[in-house]
């Protein structure tokens, strides 16, 4: 037997379920809001630019040089995270944490055709993430020259500490939206889950659907004050 599902019959069962689903999203919000505001650990962020730059001689511009400065960003980006650099600022600055430690913070982002990449580190401490990035750029630049023997990297923009730091993550605002979405889908599925499952007969339509055949006729449901005066005008009261 093939059931067809209608429009009315979807709005019939959101109509029916609707309490579920409101409370689906309900806790789903609480519990996003509860989380991002009082569990999850917020974490800061601060940038330094770094610029690549062969010193020349003249004032002329060598587009070979420049084609060569940007080339070696990719080269640099490795090397500033590596045990080299990282080592270093760890004991100059005696930090309490591992080099992969260190090096999970850092992020390395640089634009096509740009002699300027960024350095950028995140940590739970606003000042630290400031005083990270500044250590590790100033390192960077002390010690490539001794690694690569060229003298082409200077910090062109150092990380500030602003006033009213404020946190990249966690974002309750748009976690929140996302779990009012994932309960409302959810209690959504859930109400037409329970429709699906509920094999009770409600009402003359589904004795049609299930047997395939008319309703002649049906008995209404009788309430218990006219049960009794039924009864009584039987027995002659």
């Amino acid at each position: 037997m093939e059931e067809t599902i209608s429009i009315k019959d979807i709005f019939m069962t959101l109509k029916k379920r609707w309490k579920l689903i409101v409370l689906l999203t309900l806790i789903a919000a609480l519990c996003s809001g509860t989380i991002s505001y009082f569990l999850l650990t917020p974490v800061y962020q601060s940038s330094t630019q770094i610029l690549v730059n062969q010193k020349q001689s003249d004032n002329t511009l060598d587009s070979n040089q420049i084609r060569t400065n940007i080339e070696m960003i990719n080269t640099y980006s490795v090397i500033i995270k590596s045990p080299a650099i990282l080592e270093k600022v760890i004991d100059d600055f005696d930090l309490k944490q591992s080099v992969d430690q260190l090096s999970s913070k850092i992020t390395i982002n640089s634009q096509e055709s740009s002699q300027v990449f960024t350095l950028t580190v995140q940590d739970g401490d606003p000042v630290k993430a400031v005083e990270i990035a500044n250590a590790v750029s100033e390192t960077f630049q002390k010690e490539i020259k001794g690694i690569m023997k060229v003298d082409n990297v200077s910090v062109l923009a150092k990380a500030e500490i602003k006033e009213n730091p404020s946190p990249i993550k966690p974002n309750p605002i748009l976690n929140t939206a996302i779990a009012i979405v994932i309960g409302l889908m959810a209690g959504i599925v859930l109400a037409f889950l329970l429709e699906y499952m509920d094999n009770t007969i409600k009402d003359e339509k589904d004795i049609e659907t299930l047997l395939e055949m008319p309703v002649l006729g049906s008995i209404q449901k009788m309430s218990q004050v006219h049960s009794k005066k039924g009864l009584n005008i039987k027995n002659g009261k």
